[in-house]
């Protein structure tokens, strides 16, 4: 048996961990530089505002309804998920971290003497009483099964507590009845749309199709999808992740800039992103693309400009790849420019064992000063150490005009309680 261990509205739950007198009002979480909506308690979904549309054209309307407001707190989120998985991966032998919010556990040949859903509420209540988020708990014998069984927990009839087992054929019938194919995990919207025009619609009627046919007429991945929800175990998790092929790190800028300073920091940092990440997953950069554009929204002033900078030898040293980054920058700004975005990204990769070296080009990297700064960050957190090029107080940072405390990775941030 599986059970998916699923957090209701992360991030809105986690910002009323720590600030009870938000608990039992309406929380919307916005995206970086507050742009759009990504996260809104059951409250806030109340108000007819749909999540992913721009904030700017709805703040009104979330006002009217008291809606408190906050900015994406990463660190915190990051923070409170560690101890979520943490809780449930102990009420089983085995735990695959899905994603931030989710986490299956994997149950060979275990069953609980209180029986699945009795348990299933253990799990709910330990991670509500040590992490103050609430969770729902889908189990069934499969990992899509256990999805559906999460879905039908929140949003259909006849289940409780967020709590929902589909451990018999009566149960697992009438739950994919209810269920689009949309809603089946793994089956997005282009494929629901294709699976419509042939007359499937419900989750119950993909499950009833040939494994087979559907591998034929769509991939792999569905026909495995069919064959989960027919009680047949198909998906593994990988002890090891593949390398990924490209590495990209962009954003924003909170203040629009205009001078070749800034634009050099913020291509900087980026670089610094690109290297650490390639390091995390063991490859070396052998060629890394920078550029910067101004608003698409005005394209009468639009403005977009890239450089592609190759290394005679492949690598992952942050010092490298912004020195790089120095030099992609003259090429890129243009007087009179309004900068929007920036980013690098590493388009060409290697593994390290597969580097090949220049003979008329000495290696440049300092292996010892990238672990030891991959090391320092590791243990007190990310940007605690990196290039000074990427500046200290940057005015086009992310802007998070609602951003709050982070209790539990900021010291003045702690949470205080005054006892009268």
């Amino acid at each position: 048996m599986f059970a998916l261990v699923d957090a209701n509205s992360f991030y809105a739950s986690a910002e009323k961990v720590f600030d009870p007198s938000i608990r039992r009002k309406p929380v919307v979480v916005l995206t970086n530089n507050d742009g759009c909506i990504c996260a809104m308690c059951d409250r806030a979904k109340q108000t007819g505002v749909k999540k992913f549309g721009p904030y700017h054209e709805v703040k009104d309307q979330l006002a009217q309804f008291g809606c408190v407001i906050r900015s994406s707190n990463y660190e915190l989120y990051d923070d409170l998920s560690n101890k979520m998985m943490h809780v449930a991966g102990r009420f089983a032998p085995e735990q695959h971290v899905y994603s931030i919010d989710e986490c299956f556990l994997q149950f060979d040949g275990f069953i609980p003497e209180v029986g699945w859903e009795p348990y299933g509420q253990s799990i709910r209540r330990a991670v509500w009483r040590e992490t103050r988020l609430p969770v729902g708990v889908g189990i069934a014998s499969t990992p899509t099964l256990a999805k559906a069984a999460s879905h039908a927990g929140k949003r259909l009839p006849g289940f409780s507590r967020g709590i929902a087992v589909i451990d018999n054929p009566m149960i697992r019938e009438r739950v994919l009845k209810q269920m689009h194919t949309q809603d089946v995990w793994g089956v997005g919207k282009r494929i629901a749309a294709r699976l419509a025009i042939l007359g499937i619609h419900t989750a119950w009627q993909l499950a009833c199709a040939s494994p087979k046919a559907m591998r034929k007429q769509f991939s792999v991945e569905i026909e495995r999808t069919v064959r989960e929800l027919n009680n047949e175990h198909c998906l593994t998790w990988d002890d090891e992740r593949a390398a990924k092929q490209q590495i990209f790190s962009t954003r924003a800028f909170g203040e629009k800039i205009t001078d070749l300073m800034s634009l050099r920091q913020s291509l900087c940092l980026h670089a610094e992103h690109v290297g650490a990440k390639a390091r995390r997953q063991g490859s070396a950069v052998k060629a890394i693309q920078f550029f910067a554009r101004s608003n698409p929204f005005q394209p009468e002033q639009y403005y977009h400009q890239s450089v592609i900078h190759r290394f005679a030898v492949p690598t992952a040293d942050t010092i490298q790849l912004v020195l790089a980054a120095t030099e992609a920058t003259q090429a890129i700004f243009k007087l009179g420019v309004i900068f929007h975005k920036s980013g690098a990204g590493a388009i060409e990769l290697v593994q390290n064992e597969y580097i090949q070296t220049d003979l008329f080009d000495s290696n440049q990297d300092n292996p010892e000063l990238m672990s030891c700064m991959d090391t320092i960050n590791r243990k007190y957190g990310a940007h605690t150490l990196g290039v000074a090029s990427k500046g200290i107080m940057p005015k086009w940072r992310m802007r998070r005009a609602y951003l709050s405390p982070q209790y539990t990775t900021q010291w003045l941030d702690i949470p205080k309680i005054n006892c009268q």
